[in-house]
C-alpha cells in the first residue's frame, strides 16, 4: 500500500507534463516564397508573361511601383514580391520561405515550448490569413501561415489559374544552410521534416540535404557552402522548383514567350545529380527558378550521398547582410 501511495503522485505528475506540453499541429506543405524585387514590372513580366502564372491580388504603396505582388502558383501556394527599394541592393534577394500548418497559434505555443523565438501572439496578415515569423538557425526567416476561410487565399479558390501557367505545384524552395547539425534539428526534431535525399556534385563535400514537410509532399533543399557565397551565387542558392511531367516539352513552350531582356540566360535541359531532368531559369535580379520533373529520367533512384557535410564559415562576405 505504501508504494502504491508513492507510485501514484510520480504518475500523477508525469501525467500533467504530458498534458502541459504542446503537442505539434500538422505542417502540410510550403505556402510560398517571398523575394525583393528592384523593379516589379520586370519581375511581372517574367512570372507572369514567360512563366505564365497570374496575380489574384497586390497591395499598392504611395508609389504606384512600390507594390506587393502575389503570384498565384495554385490554390495553396504562391510566391510573394516585394519592393526592392525596402532592402540595400547588396543584400540577398529571398525575403523568406513560408510553411502551411493547420494552426498557427497551437504552433507558436509549441514552437516557444522548444525553446524558438516567438512573438507574443498570431497575428493576422495583409491577406487575412494568420501568420508571424520565426528565424531558422542560419538565419533565414520562415513564416507560418495558417489559411483562414475568410482570407484572399481560400475566398480565390479555383481563380486565377490560367492554362498559360506552365506548372500546377511548387514542390520545393531552396535555402541556404551553413550549420547542418543546427538545422536538422529545427526542421527535422522541432518542426517534423522528415529527410529523404542527400546529394553531392563531387562524392567528396555534400551539397544537398532534403527534407519533407511531416503531413505533405513538398520539402525544403538545404543549401550546403563551405565558404560564404557570393551575391550572385546566393541568388541561385536560394530557388524555387516549379515541378511539371515534361520539361523538354516545357522548355519548347518557353521558348516561344519573351525572356525579359537582361535576365540571365536560361541553362539547357539536363539531368541533375538526383537524375531529374531539369532547366535552369533566372528572373531579371538572378533569382532561380528551376523547372523539373518529379521522377528519374532512367526510372532508377539515385541513392543519397554519404560525403560529409562542408564546414561552412561563421561569417558572411563583406558587403551581405
Amino acid at each position: 500500500m505504501k508504494l502504491l501511495f508513492l507510485v501514484l503522485p510520480a504518475l500523477l505528475s508525469f501525467a500533467c507534463l504530458a498534458q502541459e506540453t504542446p503537442k505539434r499541429p500538422r505542417i502540410t506543405g510550403i505556402s510560398h516564397a517571398a523575394f525583393y524585387v528592384s523593379d516589379m514590372a520586370k519581375a511581372r513580366a517574367f512570372y507572369e508573361g514567360f512563366l505564365g502564372f497570374q496575380s489574384p491580388y497586390s497591395i499598392p504603396r504611395k508609389d504606384p511601383k512600390e507594390q506587393l505582388v502575389w503570384i498565384k502558383i495554385n490554390d495553396r501556394q504562391s510566391v510573394e514580391l516585394f519592393p526592392g527599394s525596402e532592402v540595400s541592393p547588396e543584400t540577398d534577394r529571398l525575403y523568406h520561405i513560408a510553411v502551411e500548418t493547420d494552426d498557427a497559434e497551437a504552433m507558436r505555443l509549441y514552437l516557444q515550448s522548444k525553446g524558438v523565438a516567438v512573438p507574443p501572439k498570431t497575428g493576422i496578415g495583409k491577406i487575412g490569413n494568420k501568420n508571424y515569423f520565426v528565424k531558422d538557425p542560419n538565419g533565414n526567416t520562415v513564416e507560418i501561415v495558417e489559411y483562414l476561410p475568410d482570407g484572399w487565399t481560400m475566398r480565390e479558390k479555383g481563380k486565377f489559374l490560367p492554362a498559360t501557367r506552365i506548372a500546377k505545384r511548387m514542390s520545393h524552395v531552396g535555402v541556404m544552410i551553413g550549420q547542418l547539425d543546427a538545422s536538422l534539428k529545427f526542421y527535422g526534431e522541432i518542426l517534423g521534416f522528415k529527410e529523404t535525399w542527400r546529394g553531392s556534385t563531387s562524392g567528396k563535400t555534400l551539397n544537398w540535404v532534403n527534407l519533407q514537410v511531416p503531413e505533405g509532399e513538398d520539402y525544403v533543399e538545404f543549401m550546403l557552402y563551405d565558404k560564404y557565397p557570393s551575391l550572385d551565387r546566393l541568388h541561385t542558392m536560394h530557388h524555387i522548383c516549379l515541378e511539371l511531367p515534361d520539361v523538354e516539352k516545357a522548355g519548347a513552350i518557353l521558348k516561344t514567350r519573351p525572356y525579359p531582356a537582361g535576365s540571365k540566360p536560361p541553362t539547357e535541359m539536363k539531368a541533375g545529380i538526383n537524375g531529374k531532368r531539369q532547366i535552369n531559369y533566372y528572373d531579371p535580379d538572378g533569382t532561380r527558378v528551376e523547372v523539373m520533373e518529379p521522377n528519374t529520367f532512367d526510372g532508377k533512384p539515385r541513392p543519397p550521398s554519404k560525403a560529409p557535410p562542408p564546414v561552412a564559415e561563421s561569417k558572411p562576405a563583406v558587403g551581405l547582410k
